[in-house]
């Protein structure tokens, strides 16, 4: 077994509002092994990004540790801090928002390595620049291009290149794909797979997408309006989902079969419980068909029913 590159302990992450607390992360604890991948699914609004977010201390935690190689990154000073954020990194959802529109692709990507101060002369960037360019697949003659000039997966490369000029070992995958066409979404999810092969990279991948999760990840932790509900290696997952929001997503994914039966689609009834000041229990209880009174009045934890497989459920406790 590899060893761990992130943990994150009881992970917390509230906003106050006018109404009250909301608890967009809440007391989340994963585990992520150096050179896999751990997709994070669940519908919008469940906590995905801000956990991203958080790991990365783009936002400040609320509670809980965010352990990188053992050392709680929660505690860490300014300068510690900078020196880790060369080693984490992250690739955002919208690959135009996340570039600046006065700088050329061959700027863009540069950017980091002046910030940080990586190399000594601009011939040395500029030859680093061209190699990232050509390892994402960027061709050199957009090296003088703007953003606004190029298709939306050569933008995501270049977000991509970005991620990687500081040589990074953990990288948050923030909905990566999800604003691409279909045929480029294949492109740029077989770049990620194979940069993680050749480099060893770790990944969060952070998407609402089951068929995308499934082909990229090696496990998946599914969230729920702010809590890790079940978690899992992929394969297991899709094999044999317990919780039973994980079965109704897995129910929902549509299946291109012209000579399959007809499949009866599990609609999710009853309304969202709110994230503001939740009470204690299962937030899916008002949705769920299985829902007692064991799913009200106490917090369920993450139980592990057979190895390597957690699950929060009063059926399976």
């Amino acid at each position: 077994m590899s060893t761990p590159i992130i943990e994150t302990v009881d992970l917390k992450k509230y906003f106050k509002t006018p109404k009250g607390t909301l608890h967009a992360v809440d007391g989340v604890s994963i585990t992520i092994e150096q050179g896999r991948t751990l997709g994070v699914v669940g519908e919008s609004g469940c906590g995905k990004s801000t956990l991203g977010r958080v790991i990365l201390q783009l936002l400040e935690a609320t509670g809980g540790q965010v352990l990188y190689k053992g050392k709680n990154v929660l505690k860490c000073g300014k300068k510690e801090l900078h020196s880790l954020r060369r080693s984490m990194q992250i690739i955002f959802q919208d690959p135009y928002a996340s570039l600046n529109p006065r700088m050329t692709v061959e700027e863009l990507i540069a950017h980091p390595m002046v910030v940080n101060k990586l190399y000594k002369s601009k011939k040395e960037i500029a030859q680093r620049t061209l190699e990232l360019m050509d390892i994402v697949g960027l061709a050199e003659r957009v090296r003088t291009s703007y953003p606004h000039e190029l298709d939306g997966g050569r933008r995501q490369r270049i977000g991509i290149a970005r991620a990687l000029a500081l040589n990074p070992e953990f990288i948050v995958c923030d909905e990566p794909v999800s604003a691409l066409d279909v045929s480029i979404q294949a492109q740029i999810l077989n770049l990620m797979m194979d940069l993680q092969e050749q480099m060893n990279l770790t990944y969060l991948f952070i998407t609402h997408n089951l068929a995308v999760v499934k082909h990229i990840s090696d496990d998946i932790a599914v969230m729920y309006l702010g809590q890790c509900i079940e978690r899992t290696s992929t394969e297991e997952l899709f094999r044999n989902p317990l919780h039973p929001y994980t079965q109704a997503l897995l129910a929902a994914i549509p299946k291109i079969d012209p000579n399959a039966e007809e499949r009866k689609f599990k609609t999710i009834m009853g309304e969202l419980t709110s994230p503001i000041d939740p009470k204690p229990g299962c937030r899916f209880a008002s949705r769920c068909e299985h829902a007692c009174e064991k799913c009200q009045g106490t917090n369920i934890p993450l139980k592990e029913i057979t190895p390597g497989h957690y699950v929060a459920c009063v059926l399976h406790q």
